[in-house]
Protein backbone atom coordinates (compact mmCIF):
# COMPACT_ATOMS: atom_id res chain seq x y z
CA UNK A 1 0.00 0.00 0.00
CA UNK A 2 1.53 3.37 -0.86
CA UNK A 3 1.73 6.06 1.49
CA UNK A 4 -0.96 8.15 -0.02
CA UNK A 5 -3.53 5.21 0.32
CA UNK A 6 -2.55 4.60 3.87
CA UNK A 7 -3.26 8.12 4.54
CA UNK A 8 -6.54 7.93 3.11
CA UNK A 9 -7.67 4.40 4.88
CA UNK A 10 -6.19 6.33 8.20
CA UNK A 11 -8.60 9.22 7.79
CA UNK A 12 -11.44 6.84 6.57
CA UNK A 13 -10.95 4.50 9.67
CA UNK A 14 -12.23 7.70 11.76
CA UNK A 15 -15.03 8.31 9.53
CA UNK A 16 -17.59 5.90 10.97
CA UNK A 17 -17.87 2.47 13.13
CA UNK A 18 -15.43 1.72 15.94
CA UNK A 19 -11.52 0.06 15.48
CA UNK A 20 -8.79 -0.81 17.53
CA UNK A 21 -5.39 0.74 17.10
CA UNK A 22 -2.91 -1.22 18.61
CA UNK A 23 0.61 0.53 19.96
CA UNK A 24 3.96 -0.95 18.92
CA UNK A 25 7.33 -0.34 20.06
CA UNK A 26 9.59 -1.77 17.90
CA UNK A 27 9.83 -3.41 14.43
CA UNK A 28 9.01 -6.64 15.55
CA UNK A 29 5.73 -6.00 17.41
CA UNK A 30 4.49 -3.70 14.55
CA UNK A 31 5.02 -6.67 12.47
CA UNK A 32 3.21 -8.84 14.47
CA UNK A 33 0.35 -6.35 15.09
CA UNK A 34 -0.06 -6.44 11.32
CA UNK A 35 0.05 -10.09 10.81
CA UNK A 36 -3.22 -10.43 13.47
CA UNK A 37 -5.17 -8.11 11.91
CA UNK A 38 -4.73 -4.54 12.83
CA UNK A 39 -5.86 -1.86 10.52
CA UNK A 40 -3.94 0.87 11.96
CA UNK A 41 -0.95 0.85 14.54
CA UNK A 42 0.40 4.50 16.41
CA UNK A 43 3.60 4.96 18.26
CA UNK A 44 3.35 4.87 22.20
CA UNK A 45 6.00 7.39 23.64
CA UNK A 46 6.09 5.85 27.41
CA UNK A 47 6.68 2.35 25.34
CA UNK A 48 9.50 3.81 23.07
CA UNK A 49 11.04 5.38 26.12
CA UNK A 50 11.00 1.97 27.91
CA UNK A 51 13.06 0.26 25.08
CA UNK A 52 15.60 2.91 25.51
CA UNK A 53 15.55 2.50 29.13
CA UNK A 54 14.09 5.54 30.21
CA UNK A 55 10.85 6.82 32.11
CA UNK A 56 7.54 8.10 30.90
CA UNK A 57 6.68 11.94 29.81
CA UNK A 58 9.60 13.86 28.58
CA UNK A 59 12.10 10.58 27.98
CA UNK A 60 12.33 11.00 24.55
CA UNK A 61 13.08 13.77 22.05
CA UNK A 62 10.88 15.04 18.75
CA UNK A 63 14.05 13.70 16.69
CA UNK A 64 14.08 10.22 18.30
CA UNK A 65 10.36 9.94 18.27
CA UNK A 66 10.49 11.10 14.35
CA UNK A 67 13.27 7.93 13.66
CA UNK A 68 11.19 5.87 15.52
CA UNK A 69 7.95 6.20 13.53
CA UNK A 70 10.05 6.07 10.53
CA UNK A 71 11.09 2.60 11.44
CA UNK A 72 7.80 1.56 12.05
CA UNK A 73 6.62 2.76 9.09
CA UNK A 74 9.07 1.00 7.16
CA UNK A 75 8.19 -1.82 8.79
CA UNK A 76 4.56 -2.21 7.69
CA UNK A 77 2.19 -1.64 5.27
CA UNK A 78 -0.38 -0.11 7.51
CA UNK A 79 -1.06 3.64 8.39
CA UNK A 80 0.51 5.03 11.38
CA UNK A 81 -0.37 7.83 13.71
CA UNK A 82 2.60 9.16 16.04
CA UNK A 83 1.87 9.49 20.09
CA UNK A 84 3.69 13.07 19.83
CA UNK A 85 3.41 13.61 23.90
CA UNK A 86 2.89 17.93 24.01
CA UNK A 87 3.88 18.56 20.25
CA UNK A 88 7.61 18.32 21.48
CA UNK A 89 7.79 22.22 22.41
CA UNK A 90 5.00 24.81 24.22
CA UNK A 91 4.31 27.33 21.74
CA UNK A 92 1.34 27.28 18.77
CA UNK A 93 4.71 27.35 16.39
CA UNK A 94 6.38 24.45 18.12
CA UNK A 95 3.04 21.95 17.73
CA UNK A 96 2.82 23.35 13.94
CA UNK A 97 6.69 22.52 13.05
CA UNK A 98 5.99 18.88 15.03
CA UNK A 99 3.22 18.31 12.55
CA UNK A 100 5.03 19.26 9.48
CA UNK A 101 7.99 17.39 10.50
CA UNK A 102 5.45 14.08 11.18
CA UNK A 103 3.85 14.43 7.63
CA UNK A 104 7.08 14.27 6.24
CA UNK A 105 8.71 11.13 7.40
CA UNK A 106 5.01 9.80 6.24
CA UNK A 107 2.84 9.25 9.40
CA UNK A 108 -0.82 9.46 8.93
CA UNK A 109 -1.62 11.65 11.89
CA UNK A 110 -0.23 12.15 15.32
CA UNK A 111 -2.31 13.16 19.24
CA UNK A 112 -0.78 16.27 20.75
CA UNK A 113 -1.63 16.56 24.60
CA UNK A 114 -2.33 19.78 26.52
CA UNK A 115 0.56 18.73 29.40
CA UNK A 116 3.58 20.41 29.97
CA UNK A 117 6.75 18.10 29.76
CA UNK A 118 7.83 19.30 33.84
CA UNK A 119 7.70 17.59 36.80
CA UNK A 120 3.58 17.37 37.80
CA UNK A 121 2.43 17.38 34.50
CA UNK A 122 0.96 20.88 34.63
CA UNK A 123 -1.53 21.90 31.86
CA UNK A 124 -1.49 24.75 29.64
CA UNK A 125 -3.52 27.72 30.40
CA UNK A 126 -6.61 26.88 28.54
CA UNK A 127 -5.93 30.12 25.93
CA UNK A 128 -2.38 28.69 24.98
CA UNK A 129 -3.59 24.95 24.64
CA UNK A 130 -6.60 26.00 22.30
CA UNK A 131 -3.92 28.28 20.43
CA UNK A 132 -1.85 25.28 20.34
CA UNK A 133 -4.35 22.89 18.55
CA UNK A 134 -5.14 25.38 16.65
CA UNK A 135 -1.75 25.69 15.02
CA UNK A 136 -1.30 22.17 14.67
CA UNK A 137 -4.65 22.06 12.65
CA UNK A 138 -3.48 24.67 10.67
CA UNK A 139 0.00 22.65 9.56
CA UNK A 140 -2.24 19.29 9.11
CA UNK A 141 -4.83 21.11 6.57
CA UNK A 142 -1.73 23.36 4.58
CA UNK A 143 -0.73 19.77 4.21
CA UNK A 144 -3.26 18.99 1.28
CA UNK A 145 -3.13 15.40 2.16
CA UNK A 146 -5.49 13.61 4.61
CA UNK A 147 -3.20 13.66 8.21
CA UNK A 148 -5.88 13.12 11.30
CA UNK A 149 -4.71 15.32 13.92
CA UNK A 150 -5.83 13.98 17.82
CA UNK A 151 -5.89 16.48 20.41
CA UNK A 152 -5.59 15.39 24.02
CA UNK A 153 -6.81 16.53 27.22
CA UNK A 154 -4.46 14.84 30.05
CA UNK A 155 -4.84 16.64 33.14
CA UNK A 156 -7.95 14.27 34.05
CA UNK A 157 -5.62 10.95 34.18
CA UNK A 158 -2.90 13.40 35.93
CA UNK A 159 -5.18 14.91 38.32
CA UNK A 160 -4.64 19.01 37.26
CA UNK A 161 -7.73 19.35 36.62
CA UNK A 162 -11.52 18.00 36.55
CA UNK A 163 -13.34 16.47 34.26
CA UNK A 164 -15.81 19.67 33.62
CA UNK A 165 -12.58 21.05 32.78
CA UNK A 166 -11.43 18.44 30.56
CA UNK A 167 -14.86 18.85 28.21
CA UNK A 168 -14.22 22.47 28.38
CA UNK A 169 -11.14 22.09 26.68
CA UNK A 170 -12.19 19.28 24.08
CA UNK A 171 -14.61 21.58 22.91
CA UNK A 172 -12.18 24.00 22.53
CA UNK A 173 -10.08 21.99 20.24
CA UNK A 174 -13.07 20.60 18.79
CA UNK A 175 -14.37 24.48 17.98
CA UNK A 176 -10.30 25.16 17.01
CA UNK A 177 -10.56 21.81 14.07
CA UNK A 178 -9.51 18.66 15.91
CA UNK A 179 -10.20 15.77 13.77
CA UNK A 180 -10.56 13.56 16.84
CA UNK A 181 -10.54 14.04 20.63
CA UNK A 182 -9.21 12.20 23.32
CA UNK A 183 -9.37 12.21 27.49
CA UNK A 184 -7.04 9.66 28.55
CA UNK A 185 -8.35 7.03 31.66
CA UNK A 186 -11.45 8.82 32.37
CA UNK A 187 -12.75 7.74 35.91
CA UNK A 188 -15.25 4.89 34.43
CA UNK A 189 -17.97 4.11 31.98
CA UNK A 190 -20.62 7.05 33.32
CA UNK A 191 -17.96 9.77 32.38
CA UNK A 192 -17.04 8.03 29.04
CA UNK A 193 -20.56 8.53 28.33
CA UNK A 194 -20.88 12.13 29.45
CA UNK A 195 -17.45 12.98 27.43
CA UNK A 196 -18.89 11.13 24.41
CA UNK A 197 -21.92 13.18 24.86
CA UNK A 198 -20.37 16.45 24.58
CA UNK A 199 -18.47 16.85 21.48
CA UNK A 200 -19.60 16.01 18.03
CA UNK A 201 -16.33 15.25 16.67
CA UNK A 202 -14.62 11.03 16.73
CA UNK A 203 -13.89 10.01 20.25
CA UNK A 204 -10.61 8.01 21.33
CA UNK A 205 -10.58 5.87 24.14
CA UNK A 206 -8.11 4.14 26.09
CA UNK A 207 -8.01 0.95 26.80
CA UNK A 208 -6.69 1.49 30.64
CA UNK A 209 -7.54 2.03 33.66
CA UNK A 210 -11.28 1.21 34.68
CA UNK A 211 -12.06 0.98 30.87
CA UNK A 212 -9.85 -2.04 30.22
CA UNK A 213 -13.09 -4.17 31.46
CA UNK A 214 -15.06 -3.28 28.71
CA UNK A 215 -15.26 -5.02 25.70
CA UNK A 216 -14.62 -3.29 22.01
CA UNK A 217 -18.42 -4.28 21.30
CA UNK A 218 -19.86 -2.28 24.78
CA UNK A 219 -17.13 1.01 23.52
CA UNK A 220 -18.44 1.32 19.92
CA UNK A 221 -22.04 0.80 21.46
CA UNK A 222 -21.42 3.91 23.05
CA UNK A 223 -20.30 6.11 20.37
CA UNK A 224 -16.39 5.91 20.66
CA UNK A 225 -14.43 5.58 17.28
CA UNK A 226 -11.28 4.87 17.86
CA UNK A 227 -10.16 2.27 21.10
CA UNK A 228 -5.87 2.85 21.55
CA UNK A 229 -3.91 0.60 23.73
CA UNK A 230 -1.25 2.92 24.86
CA UNK A 231 1.89 1.78 26.53
CA UNK A 232 -0.37 -0.98 27.62
CA UNK A 233 0.71 -4.36 25.49
CA UNK A 234 4.45 -3.09 26.20
CA UNK A 235 3.38 -2.79 30.12
CA UNK A 236 2.11 -6.62 29.97
CA UNK A 237 5.65 -7.49 28.15
CA UNK A 238 7.25 -5.90 30.78
CA UNK A 239 5.17 -7.43 33.36
CA UNK A 240 6.32 -10.72 32.00
CA UNK A 241 9.89 -9.54 32.13
CA UNK A 242 9.52 -8.75 35.59
CA UNK A 243 7.53 -11.92 36.98
CA UNK A 244 9.80 -14.45 35.15
CA UNK A 245 13.14 -12.85 36.38
CA UNK A 246 11.66 -12.80 39.73
CA UNK A 247 10.91 -16.61 39.29
CA UNK A 248 13.77 -17.44 38.02
CA UNK A 249 16.20 -15.36 40.92
CA UNK A 250 13.88 -15.64 43.63
CA UNK A 251 12.31 -18.68 44.06
CA UNK A 252 14.76 -20.92 41.51
CA UNK A 253 11.85 -21.67 39.36
CA UNK A 254 10.82 -21.61 35.42
CA UNK A 255 7.60 -22.11 35.35
CA UNK A 256 6.09 -18.58 33.79
CA UNK A 257 8.42 -20.10 30.79
CA UNK A 258 5.58 -22.63 30.04
CA UNK A 259 3.66 -19.53 28.57
CA UNK A 260 6.19 -18.30 25.76
CA UNK A 261 4.87 -18.21 22.08
CA UNK A 262 6.60 -21.19 19.64
CA UNK A 263 9.33 -19.80 17.88
CA UNK A 264 7.98 -21.16 14.40
CA UNK A 265 4.75 -19.25 15.41
CA UNK A 266 6.32 -15.84 15.73
CA UNK A 267 8.24 -16.53 12.58
CA UNK A 268 5.81 -16.70 10.48
CA UNK A 269 3.42 -13.94 12.07
CA UNK A 270 6.31 -11.59 11.65
CA UNK A 271 6.98 -12.57 7.73
CA UNK A 272 3.14 -12.02 7.18
CA UNK A 273 3.55 -8.86 8.90
CA UNK A 274 6.11 -7.71 6.52
CA UNK A 275 3.93 -8.67 3.39
CA UNK A 276 3.50 -4.93 1.38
Amino acid sequence: MTLAARHQAFQDLHQSGCFVIPNPWDRGSAKMMTALGAKALATSSAAHAFTLGRPDLGGISRDEALAHAQDLIAATPLPVSGDFENGFGDSPEDVAETVRLAAEVGLSGISVEDTQMIPGNAPYAFDLAVERIKAGVAAARALNRPFVFCARADGVMHGTYDLTEGIRRLRGFEAGGADLLYIPVPPGKAELAEILASVSKPVNALAAGPLKAMTVAELATMGVRRISTGSQIARLTHAAIRESVTAMLNDGSFAPLMGTAIGDDIDALLLKGSAK
